[in-house]
C-alpha cells in the first residue's frame, strides 16, 4: 500500500469529522435510502418481516462495525443470493416453514467464522485457493437462472406495471447521473408502484388499518419458535440446501470490501483484516437470520455513495444503521411496502436475478478463469448441469435417507458440493488469491 492511498483515505475520513452533526445526519440519511429499496425487496420476496428486516439490517450494520474495530465505512443489507434457499424450503412464503430455512441461514453464518478461522490461522492464500472463480462464479450462475421462473410468474400477473418498473432501472443505470444512478431499484419500486395505484392495482386498507409504532420481531417467525418440537429432517434438509449458498456471498463479501478499500484508497484486507470483516458478516447474518430476517451482506450500493460524495467516516454509516432500525419500530411502512403489486416484484426481479447470473459470468471474465483447461470446463459445466438440471427436473431434488432421517439436496447444494470437491480432486491450482490487490473482483448481487 502506497502512502499516498493512506493519506487519501486519512484525509477523506479527517474532513468527514468537520462536516458538523447536521450534514452527517443527512449523509446519514442517504446511505439509508440507497440500501433501502433492494433490503426491503428480499422480505417481500420470501415472506419474511420488513420490520424485522430493516431492523436486523441496522443492528447487524452496527455489530459488524464494532467487530470490525469501526474502521470499515460498509453497509449490510439483505442479500438477493439466498433466495433460492428460501424458495426450496417455503416455496409459498410458508410462515410455518421460513423459521426452517431461518434456521439453516443461521447456520449458514457459521461458515463465515471458521472461514474467518482459516485465514487468520493459515492466511488467506491457502484458504481462498479451494475457493477459485472457477466454482464460485458457475455456483452464482446458477442462483440467478434458478431463481428466473418465479420472476415471469410474477411479471405475468401485470407486464405493463412490470415493464415500467424495468424501464425505471435500465434508465437510471444507464443514463442516471449521481445518486439516481445509484438507487434504481429504489426508483423502479416507487415509479412502478405509482403507476400501480394510478391503475387502480393496489389496496390500501393494510396500511391504513397499521399503528404508527410497534415491535418488529414477532415470536412465531424466529426460529426459537421451532423449539422444542422441530421437524429434525426438515432442519438436515434445509442446512444442506442453504448453507451451500455462503460459498458465493463469502466470495461477494471479499469482492465488496475489496472494492470499499479501492474507493477509500485503505487496505481493510489487511487492517482490521479480512478474518475481522467476514467475522462480522457472519455473525450479522446469524443475528438476523435468527429472529426471523433475511441474510445480511455489505452493500454495493452503498459503497456507490461513497465514491459519490468522497466522505468515507464509518460514522456516516452508523448513522444510517440508526436511521433503518428506527424505521423497523413503524408498522405502516412494513404494510406500504407488503401492498408492493406482484407485477411491481416482478419486474425488479427479472433484471435483478438476470444480474446476479451476470456477475456470475463476470466473476469467470474478471478473473481470467482459463477454458482451454479440461478441468474448469468439467467443473463449470457439472455445477451449471447439477444445479439447474436437477431443480427443473420432476425430482426437484435429490432424497434419501440416513439413520431413518429424510434429507433432501437441492440442485444447487449438489452442484456446489461436487464443484468443490472436483476442484480438489483434480490436478492443477490455476487460482492464486492475492489481498493485496486492490480491485474488485465482479462478485456482487445487488443493482
Amino acid at each position: 500500500m502506497s502512502n499516498e492511498k493512506l493519506k487519501v483515505g486519512s484525509e477523506a475520513i479527517y474532513d468527514a469529522a468537520k462536516l458538523g452533526k447536521g450534514k452527517m445526519l443527512i449523509l446519514g440519511a442517504q446511505h439509508m435510502f440507497a440500501m433501502f429499496g433492494a433490503t426491503v425487496l428480499v422480505p417481500v420476496l420470501t415472506g419474511l418481516s420488513v420490520s424485522t428486516t430493516l431492523l436486523c439490517a441496522g443492528l447487524g450494520t452496527l455489530l459488524f462495525h464494532l467487530i470490525a474495530k469501526g474502521k470499515v465505512p460498509a453497509f449490510l443489507g439483505s442479500s438477493f443470493a439466498f433466495l433460492a434457499g428460501y424458495w426450496a424450503i417455503a416455496p409459498n412464503g410458508e410462515a410455518e416453514l421460513l423459521p426452517y430455512a431461518c434456521f439453516a441461514v443461521a447456520c449458514s453464518g457459521i461458515l463465515y467464522f471458521i472461514l474467518a478461522a482459516l485465514i487468520k490461522i493459515y492466511g488467506s492464500k491457502k484458504v481462498m485457493r479451494f475457493f477459485p472463480p472457477i466454482v464460485t462464479g458457475p455456483i452464482i450462475i446458477a442462483i440467478g437462472l434458478n431463481l428466473s421462473q418465479s420472476a415471469i410468474d410474477n411479471c405475468a400477473n401485470n407486464w405493463l406495471i412490470a415493464i415500467i418498473a424495468i424501464a425505471i432501472i435500465v434508465v437510471c443505470n444507464i443514463w442516471g447521473k449521481g445518486m439516481i444512478r445509484i438507487v434504481p431499484i429504489l426508483l423502479g419500486v416507487v415509479g412502478s408502484y405509482l403507476a400501480a395505484a394510478a391503475m387502480g392495482e393496489v389496496d390500501f386498507s393494510p396500511v391504513a388499518e397499521a399503528a404508527w409504532i410497534g415491535l418488529p420481531i414477532e415470536w412465531n417467525r424466529t426460529v426459537f419458535s421451532l423449539f422444542p418440537g422441530a421437524d429434525t429432517s426438515l432442519l438436515i434438509t434445509a442446512v444442506i440446501t442453504i448453507v451451500p449458498i455462503a460459498l458465493a456471498t463469502m466470495v461477494e463479501h471479499i469482492g465488496d470490501i475489496s472494492a470499499i478499500s479501492s474507493t477509500v484508497g485503505i487496505n481493510y484486507m489487511k487492517s482490521p483484516g479480512l478474518h475481522r470483516t467476514l467475522m462480522g458478516d457472519g455473525f450479522a447474518t446469524s443475528l438476523s437470520a435468527l429472529f426471523g430476517g433475511p441474510a445480511n451482506t455489505t452493500y454495493g450500493e452503498n459503497t456507490g455513495v461513497l465514491s459519490l460524495t468522497k466522505v468515507y467516516d464509518p460514522k456516516v454509516i452508523q448513522i444510517a444503521a440508526v436511521f433503518a432500525s428506527l424505521f423497523a419500530f413503524c408498522p405502516k411502512i412494513s404494510a406500504l411496502i407488503s401492498c408492493m403489486p406482484a407485477a411491481t416484484m416482478g419486474g425488479v426481479s427479472l433484471v435483478l436475478y438476470g444480474m446476479i447470473s451476470a456477475v456470475g459470468v463476470r466473476n469467470i471474465v474478471e478473473t481470467k478463469v482459463d477454458f482451454t483447461e479440461n478441468r474448469n470446463v468439467l467443473i463449470a459445466a457439472l455445477i451449471l448441469v447439477l444445479s439447474i438440471g436437477i431443480n427443473y427436473s420432476s425430482l426437484g431434488a435429490v432424497t434419501f435417507t440416513v439413520a431413518g432421517v429424510t434429507i433432501s439436496l437441492s440442485g444447487l447444494a449438489v452442484g456446489s458440493l461436487v464443484g468443490i470437491v472436483m476442484n480438489a480432486v483434480l490436478p492443477g491450482h490455476p487460482y492464486e488469491y492475492n489481498e493485496d490487490n486492490l480491485d474488485p473482483t465482479g462478485v456482487n448481487f445487488e443493482v
